[in-house]
């Protein structure tokens, strides 16, 4: 079995700022119909997370100094989440994807890195 990582990606604040209840709870609706058909497809979720809003964020730059507020880059579009998947159906795994990027969000799907791709 593989493991990859589902990056949830586009902005992540609208979800806090601009959606109504109505339209969070649709929204929230497709994720629960994204994890049924993992489940229905043999896929297995390890584990995930929702993020909250990007003003929340703390950030350190690349080799260190002082933190600063907000998201590392400033963009529109930010990680709003992330699922950790493991399957050998890599395929099955985009088409359930398609559930979440109904819902206006961007998807990124990445292998992990193995141990044994790692030195030792």
């Amino acid at each position: 079995m593989a493991e990859y990582t589902v990056l949830i990606v586009g902005d992540s604040d609208r979800w806090w700022t601009s959606m109504s209840l109505a339209e969070r709870k649709g929204g929230y609706a497709k994720y629960g119909e994204f994890s049924e058909a993992l489940a229905k497809g043999g896929h297995k979720i390890l584990s995930g997370g929702e993020l909250t809003q990007t003003s929340e964020a703390r950030s350190i730059p690349a080799g260190g100094g002082p933190v600063t507020e907000g998201p590392y880059a400033e963009s529109v579009e930010q990680v709003g989440g992330f699922y950790q998947i493991e399957t050998d159906d890599l395929d099955g795994l985009l088409e359930c994807c398609q559930i979440i990027a109904s819902v206006g969000e961007g998807i990124e799907v990445r292998p992990n890195v193995t141990a044994d791709q790692r030195p030792s």
